[in-house]
This record gives C-alpha cells, structure tokens and sequence, in this order.
C-alpha cells in the first residue's frame, strides 16, 4: 500500500478497522423478513434490465421487463425501446393476461424515475 502512496502503517489500519467494527457492532439492527416460499397466486416480482440486440440491422439498447410469479417462478419477458410508466403499465398488463390473472401484491426493486 505505501508503494501507491499511503503514506501510514499497518497499526493505523489496524487501528481503523477496530473502530469501524466497534462502531458497527454497537448500530441498531433492523430486522428485515422476506419470504422464501409463496402461495399460489400471493405475489409476482418486477424488475427491468438492459441488453443490446440488433434490429434491422442496426445494434439497439433495448428494456426488458421482467415479470415472474413468486410461487411458481413462471417468467413473463417484454422487450421496449424505453423504460416509462406507460410499458410499466403495458408490460402489466400482458403479463396478467398471459398468466390469466394477477397476484395480492407485487414486489419491486430498485425503482426510480429515469
């Protein structure tokens, strides 16, 4: 490390590391609880990726909203050429009818305005 230019020692790393460990072990813990196993019909999960195909012979980025059931792990894919609220909505909507119906909850990550 001091050959990249840290200019200290191995005891003030030392040092650092027992103070970062104390402080974390003296934080609050949050107990979170998130299911393994699913009831039929009780939830699905919605995310979106980024892949880059060819149309037309021209290399495109596309979306790719992801939809699958919690319990049976049944995937529904929809490609768009963007992300908005309306192939959110879309993508929905395909998904529920493709699987003839729609779950009690849906469980999103990471969701933001783009």
């Amino acid at each position: 490390m001091q050959r990249d230019g840290y200019a200290g020692g191995y005891d003030a790393v030392r040092r650092y590391a027992r103070q970062w460990s104390a402080a974390r072990s003296s934080a609050p813990v949050t107990a979170a609880f998130i299911p393994l196993t699913f009831l039929p019909g009780e939830a699905y999960q919605f995310d979106w990726a980024e892949e880059w195909v060819i149309l037309d012979g021209v290399t495109t980025k596309v979306q790719v909203a992801h939809l699958r059931l919690s319990h049976s792990r049944m995937p529904y894919v929809r490609v768009y050429l963007r992300q908005a609220q309306e192939m959110v909505f879309d993508a929905h909507a395909r998904a529920f009818a493709f699987w003839g119906g729609t779950c009690e909850r849906g469980i999103y990550d990471n969701m933001k305005r783009r």
